[in-house]
């Protein structure tokens, strides 16, 4: 699915189910997958995979879509709460609050709710941004981080990344975000800069657009 191909402008039902189904997917990353991870393992980063995102050590999970794969087990991301979730999986559920400042601000008990259609979109977006990152910087691995739920590197004190969406903007968008943040136009958010994914639709312009905030940093 191509990341521009899905979010439709004025469509209030599209867009409900667009945040419904990236708030459940954060849910699932901080409470099912990176805070059991972190607990077992000591890491809280995740990854893009195929179909959406995974850990990167035990317990071994990853979304696909609407469901979240645990060995031979499909569990739907609907009519469960997180933590019947998680307990599905074999894991217990556990938030980062003492981790971290940020994140979905859900519970255990809170429900999942993620529609398929949504997903496949959010997921096109997570593998176009991985894939422009590595394409940016070859040789650095991009981490899925379930603070803010993006996908991101640091090089040179400046971040890159992509978002699938917050309180900046409700719709993903690709980002860069000096440490400190220069003067000029190209600078067009409080953090740095940001483009709308429905602006760069193909992982080469995400790239293109990583380049031109490194050489607008200096």
């Amino acid at each position: 699915m191509n990341p521009a191909s899905y979010s439709r402008e004025g469509d209030q039902d599209t867009a409900a189910s667009l945040a419904a189904t990236r708030r459940s997917w954060h849910g699932v990353a901080e409470l099912v997958m990176a805070g059991p991870q972190f607990r077992r393992s000591g890491s809280i980063k995740l990854r893009v995979l195929p179909g959406g995102f995974g850990t990167v050590a035990v317990p071994a999970l990853r979304v696909d879509g609407a469901e979240l794969v645990a060995g031979s087990r499909r569990l739907a991301l609907a009519g469960v709460t997180y933590a019947g979730l998680a307990a599905a999986a074999g894991v217990e559920p556990r938030d980062l609050a003492d981790v971290y400042q940020d994140g979905p601000g859900l519970a255990p008990g809170d429900p999942v709710d993620a529609d398929p259609a949504a997903a496949g979109y959010l997921a096109a977006c997570f593998a176009s941004g991985d894939a422009a990152l590595r394409a940016f910087a070859p040789g650095t691995e991009p981490v899925l981080w379930p603070e803010h739920f993006d996908v991101a590197i640091d090089l040179g004190e400046i971040t890159y990344g992509v978002s699938l969406g917050d309180a900046h903007l409700a719709s993903p968008y690709a980002y860069v975000s000096p440490w400190a943040r220069p003067a000029g136009e190209f600078w067009n958010a409080s953090f740095g800069a940001a483009r709308p994914l429905s602006q760069l639709p193909r992982a080469e312009l995400i790239t293109e657009f990583f380049r031109a905030g490194r050489a607008a940093a200096g």
